[in-house]
């Protein structure tokens, strides 16, 4: 994935200021897909230049207004396309591994106390998600974008709990 396809996805579900999109990224988006305000800002004009996005008309032209944008039919057909390509599972790189890993050769002193910090912050993130879950999908889905919404949630929950369960292993055996 790249963020001007998370950019182009996030502005198809709801036209926005680039301010509103990084306020979104750091909500939902942001989960899964990271991006700074810098590169988001400087990616939206990226996307302007090859005509795939455009800010829409203000009423009132004025200096230091908030652009909002929206999504261009060659964005539309760009994310499309995009959806459709195929593309390898990235191996994971997780520096905790190798910390744990090169544990094994120097010794472990210190690495407990890693590994519960690892575990509360992925006991909290399990509990922010299943928050969402709760809030955004109690009825259940509706429609696709919703199904495949609360899939990607899905997704989140299940490394959450997998991280969870791996950690308490690791800290019964170190």
């Amino acid at each position: 994935m790249s963020l001007p396809h998370a950019i182009l996805t996030a502005l198809l579900e709801k036209p926005s200021s680039g301010l509103e999109l990084t306020r979104r990224f750091d909500k939902s988006i942001g989960y899964f897909w990271s991006a700074t305000h810098q590169q988001i800002y400087r990616e939206l004009g990226r996307l302007e230049d090859r005509g795939l996005i455009r800010a829409l008309p203000t009423a009132q032209p004025a200096r230091g207004q908030k652009k909002e944008y929206e999504v261009l039919p060659e964005g539309r057909a760009e994310l499309a396309a995009w959806v459709a390509t195929a593309e390898d599972p990235k191996p994971v790189r997780d520096p905790l591994l190798l910390r744990m890993r090169a544990a094994g050769v120097v010794g472990s002193a210190g690495l407990a106390a890693e590994l519960r910090r690892h575990l509360a912050l992925h006991e909290e993130q399990l509990a922010e998600y299943e928050a969402i879950e709760r809030r955004d999908f109690a009825a259940g889905p509706e429609n696709e974008r919703d199904r495949l919404r609360h899939l990607v949630l899905r997704g989140g929950i299940d490394l959450e709990s997998f991280w969870v369960g791996w950690l308490r292993e690791a800290l019964a055996k170190v």
